[in-house]
């Protein structure tokens, strides 16, 4: 049935308001809505629940376009205090009301090993790589659906996204993806070292997540059914096995990176070339899935009418909390386009652009194709690596003269360190944005374990220094709140270091609305020290800057 058709069976008063300005939503499901439940099953016997959302008073043979999320997160009884269906799955962080209110059918799958699904959690192994496949043909191929899906989330539910972009399943027409996983190791660890979650706060929230990795995912697979739920539901909501915890924790504490478990789940190379219709968003400040391997999958990705949004903002997407006016209209109208078939344009750049100095500028490509590989030869001498306790025996400062001109970060950081001291100990380094009164605050990090020569890749980061300001740059042993990290208790003398910056040579302009993040203007505030002004104008720690704008 083509679209318009459908629309006008569209029944009980549900507006099909496709390439309008109609807001994606988080809210309370306030739409009148039909819901079922079904199961379906991968190819390897696992029987995966679905929840199957539709407008009200729709036949079971009209048939909508389909948003799809798949999701280790929306047990039943989970979210008890969250927006959620009565008696269904929690809709929180959702579009569930916009795509019923749009006239789409809304699905929603557990992975194995959660909510009403059995088998075992497989942390983007092969096993839910099957089940996202799966869900997406499955919701393709039912007589209430067009046979056009878009999968949509954020966090671990953008990861499934960008598993069903790489697996390309029949059906699948489009990918909403924010804050996702693309290399979980690379979630875990940076180089053998575990990120820290449970450190100070990383949501916008204030919470403090532990490491969901870990104990805290297998305790959210174990979350029983409600008391209303199909026998079959509530006894595969609890059926977690030992063999099932054993085998999820042997992976997510393996530091090594040539685990063949590891690889098989890095989706970098899967998406090389991929022309399906992405939208990503992507924090270069979010504290739980970093700015480091998605953005190697975005320029992974093939040609193709792709969105992409990168900025300050939290672990979410912009449709709250970024200040920004248009990201709704632009959300829905890609889907409207890519999944609805519908007949309208996207507006916005094909790249928005949160700068980390304020305000939003768009572009064709991000990074940007006009940046300079800029070197700058750092200090040299000997930090300790303890942790814990800060000190200057533990920091290395290298610090710019003030720039005469606006200087313009924009991709990814890198360093070459020369050092001596024991493999057990770490080398950190991170950039600063130094206020002509000292006030400096965090623009990127990375740490690598201490080899003859280290190589440390820098989260990626779109920042620009004001005239008048300086680039700070610390070696140290390691961050205390980012890393977890077990000292050496030793010297680790740095023979040379060279710092890569990618600087635009091309001034740029903000030139598209918005405000500040809830989650940037914290940052300001929180991940900033004072300098002295002695220290600044340290003769000793002085280095070359250039400049490449013409």
């Amino acid at each position: 049935m083509r679209w318009g058709a459908m629309a006008a069976r569209v029944a009980a008063g549900v507006a099909l308001v496709l390439g309008t300005a109609a807001p994606v939503s988080a809210d309370p499901v306030n739409v009148a809505f039909q819901w079922t439940q079904e199961y379906l099953t991968a190819p390897d016997g696992t029987r995966l629940h679905a929840d199957i959302l539709r407008p009200q008073g729709l036949a079971d043979d009209v048939r909508t376009p389909v948003l799809l999320t798949v999701s280790p997160y929306r047990a039943h009884l989970a979210y008890l205090t969250q927006p959620r269906l009565e008696g269904g799955p929690s809709t929180d962080n959702l579009p569930v009301e916009w795509a019923l209110k749009a006239g789409y059918t809304y699905v929603i799958v557990d992975l194995r090993g959660y909510g009403g699904s059995n088998g075992c959690p497989d942390f983007g192994g092969p096993g839910e790589q099957s089940d996202v496949a799966t869900a997406v043909e499955w919701a393709a191929s039912r007589p209430w659906s067009t046979g056009r899906v878009g999968v949509v989330g954020t966090s671990y539910e953008g990861w499934t996204g960008m598993l069903a972009l790489a697996a390309k399943p029949k059906g699948l027409a489009a990918v909403a993806a924010f804050e996702p996983v693309v290399d979980p190791y690379t979630y875990l660890y940076m180089q053998g070292i575990s990120w820290k979650f449970g450190g100070k706060p990383l949501t916008e929230d204030g919470l403090r997540p532990a490491d969901l990795a870990g104990p805290e995912h297998l305790a959210i697979a174990h979350t029983p059914g409600r008391w209303d739920d199909s026998p079959e539901y509530q006894a595969n909501a609890v059926a977690l096995t030992k063999e099932c915890t054993d085998n999820y924790l042997a992976l997510t504490t393996d530091h090594n990176a040539a685990n063949t478990g590891w690889r098989d789940r890095d989706l970098v190379d899967d998406l090389r070339g991929n022309t399906t219709p992405l939208f990503l968003g992507q924090s270069f400040l979010d504290s739980n899935t970093r700015a480091d391997r998605v953005l190697d999958a975005w320029q992974a990705m093939g040609p193709g009418e792709h969105r992409a949004w990168f900025g300050q903002w939290g672990h979410s997407d912009c449709r709250s909390r970024c200040g920004t006016p248009h990201f709704t209209d632009e959300l829905a109208a890609f889907l409207d386009r890519h999944v609805a078939g519908a007949a309208v344009d996207v507006p916005g750049p094909p790249v928005t652009v949160g700068q980390f100095d304020g305000g939003w500028r768009g572009e064709t490509v991000w990074p940007p194709v006009d940046s300079e590989r800029v070197t700058v030869d750092l200090r040299t001498g000997t930090f300790t690596d303890r942790g814990l306790l800060p000190g200057p025996d533990r920091e290395i400062w290298s610090i710019s003269a003030p720039v005469t001109d606006a200087l313009h970060l924009a991709g990814r950081a890198t360093a070459t360190v020369h050092l001596s001291g024991p493999p057990e100990a770490t080398v950190a380094l991170e950039l600063y944005d130094i206020a002509p009164d000292g006030r400096a605050t965090v623009l990127t990090r990375g740490i690598a374990p201490v080899r003859p020569e280290a190589a440390i890749r820098l989260l990626w980061q779109d920042a620009r220094l004001a005239a008048g300001h300086r680039l700070g740059i610390r070696i140290t042993d390691v961050v205390d709140d980012v890393w977890s990290h077990a000292p050496a208790n030793a010297a680790v003398t740095v023979t040379s270091a060279r710092l890569e910056l990618p600087l635009l040579t091309t001034a740029r302009e903000t030139n598209l609305p918005g405000g500040v993040p809830i989650w940037h203007a914290r940052w300001r505030t929180e991940e900033t020290i004072q300098l002295d002004q002695g220290m600044l104008t340290d003769p000793v720690r002085a280095v070359d800057l250039r400049n490449p704008v013409r």
